[in-house]
């Protein structure tokens, strides 16, 4: 671990890395630029990510390859419907000194894949989220610590609903951004498919080890905020509620449901991370603009209007922009 004379020299540190790690990534994922920026972000920040797409665009692979350019222990979990909470955490078996003994489950690493998290029944995924808020298994009375760093990546098929467990909003509120991966361009799948089918494998260099991201999310932590940033953060969850006394038409005729406190908490966080990615050492209110979308998308739950009318959440929040 580097030691760095201020927080300036850290932060131009931070962004210097974040570089390395942009262009390592891509030698293995092509495009895809935003997301894997949002991925790098909610990591600083010490957050969760909700990975949606259809299947076959690579989101295994990219969540692996984040995991190895960060030099970080990497367990991937299958979801299906017969999986059980003990399938995760981890299980007390009966040794051969007849004593319980606790055997670690996946959950035991440093980035968690949690792929196809909707495939599998409630009481299963809130084993994984209550770990994902406590970052600790509790089992047979004993706290099990889970390592730090800690994150969970999950992802979410949006197009087979047949068989699935949709994760309620409660649930959903727990991940920091909820990140849309899109079908590349055309040059984009040209690179892909001539990468990708070749006998060359590429090597990546390990950018950043465990403690450099517990320093750098307290890096993060630091940063200061200017009120009017703040303010206006604030003041944008809040535009979200149709019970808020300055909701917008838009937000009162299409709306349910709004975003909680943890929006604002995630937006300014956000905004600070991704003003040291970008050379500042203090966010503005484009930072938190270009925050809103995966803070706020999972987070606004349209009513049967919007629906009816095919109003998107991503386009109620460009109007609350």
């Amino acid at each position: 671990m580097q030691s760095f004379a201020n927080d300036t020299d850290a932060a131009r540190a931070l962004k210097t890395k974040y570089e390395e790690i942009k262009r390592a990534i891509g030698t293995v994922i092509v495009g895809q630029d935003e997301v894997v920026s949002n991925l790098i972000i909610s990591i600083l920040c010490n957050g969760h990510s909700l990975l949606v797409g259809v299947p076959g665009l690579a989101k295994t692979l990219l969540v692996k390859t984040v995991a190895d350019v960060l030099d970080l222990s990497f367990k991937r979990i299958q979801f299906t419907p017969d999986l059980m909470p003990s399938d995760i955490t981890g299980a007390e078996i009966l040794n051969e000194q007849r004593q319980f003994h606790f055997i670690k489950g996946p959950i035991f690493a440093n980035i968690i894949l949690a792929d196809e998290i909707n495939r599998t029944p409630p009481k299963t995924q809130a084993a994984l989220l209550e770990a994902m808020q406590e970052r600790n298994v509790t089992t047979g009375g004993m706290l099990h610590k889970l390592p730090a760093p800690f994150f969970v990546l999950a992802t979410q098929n949006p197009i087979e609903q047949e068989g699935t467990y949709p994760l309620p909003e409660a649930q959903l509120d727990r991940f920091m951004f909820q990140i849309w991966l899109d079908y590349p361009s055309f040059k984009e799948e040209v690179d892909i498919v001539r990468n990708t089918t070749g006998a060359i494998e590429s090597v990546l260099p390990k950018v950043l080890g465990g403690d450099d991201i517990i320093y750098f999310q307290d890096l993060v932590r630091r940063v200061p905020v200017p009120d009017n940033v703040l303010e206006y953060a604030v003041g944008l969850v809040h535009k979200t509620r149709p019970s808020s006394a300055g909701a917008p038409a838009a937000t009162t005729q299409y709306v349910s449901y709004g975003a909680g406190p943890r929006a604002s908490q995630y937006l300014i966080l956000g905004a600070k991370c991704h003003a040291l990615l970008n050379g500042k050492f203090s966010p503005d209110i484009e930072d938190v603009q270009a925050m809103a979308i995966p803070v706020l998308r999972h987070r606004v739950v349209r009513n049967y209007k919007a629906e009816a009318e095919g109003i998107t959440q991503e386009g109620l929040i460009k109007q609350l922009l």
